[in-house]
């Protein structure tokens, strides 16, 4: 049986009823496809909880914009399902060492956000590979996107907009104070990024992978694991892919 699940809001429950209905109806079996009604934070959660499924992932939104999800139509969900497009996307993972030298790993799917957690600006060293990206930036943090979520937090800090398959990480910092006009920086997605909190005990920050929290970190490795793919589905007329571009054309008229 297709594996429905759903947000507990009023709006997401009245969608999975009607949907049940008709998967029920047309008599829709599907081992390995998981319906997800909800907000983009909920297919985030949904999809960390499947980690080591090869199941397929069709959202619907009953959130906001809901980026990563599709439109419910209970006239065309059956054709949108069956003609659906799949892409599939590695998360990032991160490994944050803390304050007690404690290893907290993580799955990120669109970001990682290094963040100040005091009034005072955090102090980081970025390392990108074998290359010193940069030595002291002075900043209420930096985020690490990936091409999937360079149109959410990052692009709100003034990051590019990763094209999907375009393999490259993006690394923007937060309200930069110095070097000031330091605008980031497009990595390939096979190097690996370390982040070091240079003054700990005096300017803590905390990292968060999407929505999870490691507070008090000293240093954060950040590297794509291709070990890892989700598959996510998308009707015809609204990709991803067309999703991003849309969004790059706007920032460029905007």
């Amino acid at each position: 049986m297709t594996t429905v699940v759903s947000d507990k809001n009023f709006k997401s429950l009245k969608i999975k009823s009607s949907l049940l209905k008709i998967l029920r109806k047309n008599k829709i079996k599907n081992k390995l496809l998981t319906i997800v009604i909800g907000g983009d934070g909920f297919m985030l959660q949904t999809l960390k909880k499947n980690k080591n499924t090869k199941k397929s992932f069709y959202g619907i939104n009953s959130g906001n914009y809901g980026f990563l999800m599709n439109k419910f139509s209970s006239k065309n969900i059956l054709k949108n399902l069956i003609k659906a497009k799949r892409i599939s996307i590695s998360p990032l993972e991160m490994s944050v060492k803390n304050n007690k030298n404690q290893i907290k790993d993580h799955l990120a799917i669109n970001e990682v956000s290094i963040l100040r957690q005091s009034r005072q600006t955090a102090l980081l060293s970025i390392n990108c590979g074998s290359k010193q990206i940069i030595k002291k930036l002075v900043s209420d943090g930096v985020l690490v996107s990936t091409p999937a979520g360079s149109t959410a937090y990052n692009l709100s800090v003034h990051g590019p907009i990763l094209s999907l398959n375009s393999k490259k990480l993006s690394i923007a910092p937060i309200s930069s104070f110095r070097p000031r006009r330091w605008k980031g920086k497009v990595v390939n997605d096979k190097l690996k990024i370390i982040i070091k909190n240079l003054n700990p005990s005096k300017r803590p920050v905390s990292a968060v992978a999407d929505n999870l929290e490691v507070r008090n970190a000293k240093s954060i490795v950040i590297k794509t694991n291709n070990k890892i793919k989700f598959n996510l589905l998308y009707d015809q007329n609204r990709s991803l892919q067309k999703k991003i571009k849309i969004e790059q054309l706007r920032k460029e008229t905007s």
